[in-house]
């Protein structure tokens, strides 16, 4: 029997493909679908044999972990981009609803939950390498475009857009919200901001990662009135938990590293407004701490996008209310 200290080692040399989380899963007599998620029921429902958690290979530096609940007959592809402290499990409820008519996808980007690691000086964590990222997964999923509504929150919104400028056809529609998509530090909250500028960057880094029990157990309710206050599944929080430490690499590290080249590509996508040709949704919590709301009403003023404030809710809607995002979902596809 291999005990738990094993099982993580496994799943941290799981990085070069499927076929080596194939082979993991296999030694740990398991399924491909538990690698890097929590112990489920020895008998699980017909509903979550749909899920398919395992890993995909982007290039030498990059393999993902990615979960896919399957369809049998799709009416079309749902791809869900996480952000910050999240992982592929925000999406799990959300996309085991979904599935009753689409295939629905979700990945951890590089830095985050299970997926690679790599040192900064062959990845920077950028929006822009993100876009790549995403790019180089729909394509080696297999991914119809054509039918596919991309749901992009935090930092999984810039990368999106960033990609839809450079390939209109990426996706017949996408939705985002709670996120900076220019540089306006005023909208910002005030840690953010720091994470952007200079000098104070590493302080900012290493605060987030001091931070690290804090940020997991309220950055999700941060700022909301306590009856507004919700808490986020077990099987989540504790993979974010054990993903935060995973490699050389802290989850909060990314972020920042993430962030030192924010100025940069926000300034890129501002000044390519008219290069996005695929209908956007712009989703907004009204309430949210992080990202002021009139960073969303600019942003949607400027696309000439619908815009939908969502009161009482704040960064986190698809946590908070995840019926409006599966609502969302469905009417992209109406």
């Amino acid at each position: 029997m291999i005990n738990i200290s094993e099982r993580i080692d496994l799943r941290r040399r799981c990085h070069r493909g499927v076929a080596i989380a194939v082979a993991a899963a296999t030694a740990l007599g398991a399924p491909v679908l538990a690698l890097g998620a929590p112990a489920r029921a020895q008998n699980p429902s017909e509903q979550e044999q749909k899920v398919d958690v395992g890993f995909i290979e982007i290039d030498e530096d990059i393999t993902l972990r990615r979960m896919v609940v399957h369809n049998a007959n799709p009416k079309g592809t749902v791809l869900f981009l996480h952000g910050f402290p999240e992982t592929l499990y925000a999406w799990k409820s959300i996309s085991l609803t979904l599935a009753d008519d689409y295939e629905v996808h979700a990945f951890d980007w590089p830095g985050f939950g299970f997926s690679s690691r790599p040192k900064v000086d062959r990845f920077s964590y950028a929006p822009k390498d993100y876009a790549r990222v995403l790019n180089d997964y729909i394509r080696k999923a297999g991914i119809n475009t054509s039918k596919l509504t991309i749901y992009a929150t935090d930092v999984g919104a810039l990368p999106a857009l960033l990609l839809a400028q450079e390939k209109p056809g990426i996706a017949t529609s996408i939705i985002v919200g709670d996120f900076a998509p220019f540089d306006r530090s005023h909208y910002m909250y005030a840690s953010l901001q720091s994470l952007k500028a200079g000098p104070s960057m590493d302080k900012a880094r290493d605060q987030l990662n001091k931070n690290r029990d804090d940020i997991l157990e309220n950055a999700f309710r941060r700022g909301l009135s306590k009856e507004a206050q919700f808490d986020v599944p077990r099987e989540f929080k504790d993979d974010m938990s054990r993903a935060w430490g995973h490699g050389a690499i802290t989850t909060a590290d990314a972020f920042s590293y993430y962030y030192a080249h924010f100025t940069r590509d926000q300034n890129h996508f501002e000044s390519r407004l008219e290069q996005l040709a695929i209908p956007v949704k712009v989703v907004w919590g009204e309430n949210d701490l992080y990202i002021k709301k009139e960073m969303g009403i600019e942003l949607a003023d400027r696309i000439g996008a619908g815009l939908t404030l969502l009161p009482g809710i704040g960064h986190y809607p698809h946590l908070q209310n995840p019926k409006q995002t599966i609502d969302e979902v469905r009417a992209a596809f109406r």
